[in-house]
């Protein structure tokens, strides 16, 4: 597991592929805060359950570098932000909710599969 302060450096990367399908995925974080280690924990785990070898996270911490946070427009943190493939997306928050990241990244969710098992509710 990283340490918070590994959680912070910029230009993370995790098998990054320079390929042309390949996923670039930022982190905006302020810091080693708990939300924000947990934030880089949740995509890393993610991305390597649906996008094994295919992204790169670079995680730009706030704190030390402050102007980045206009280029893409960021209003709070920890914000993730899928620069590649288009369109741009961006999630505010730990990353917690696994259906609504995969949804907003436009990956499969459980949802998705006909035959998955449906949380409790109405059924069709």
């Amino acid at each position: 597991m990283k340490t918070p302060a590994a959680a912070c450096n910029t230009n993370h990367s995790k098998l990054a592929v320079p390929a042309s399908g390949a996923w670039e995925l930022r982190l905006y974080v302020a810091g080693p805060t708990p939300k924000s280690v947990a934030a880089l924990r949740n995509i890393e785990k993610l991305c390597e359950e649906h996008l094994a070898g295919q992204y790169r996270i670079e995680v730009i911490d706030l704190t030390k570098n402050p102007q980045l946070a206009q280029s893409d427009q960021i209003l709070a943190v920890p914000t993730l932000v899928k620069k590649l493939p288009v369109p741009v997306r961006k999630i505010i928050g730990t990353l917690s909710d696994r259906e609504r990241v995969l949804g907003a990244l436009g990956l499969p969710t459980h949802d998705a599969e006909p035959f998955a098992p449906r949380k409790a509710g109405k059924h069709v």
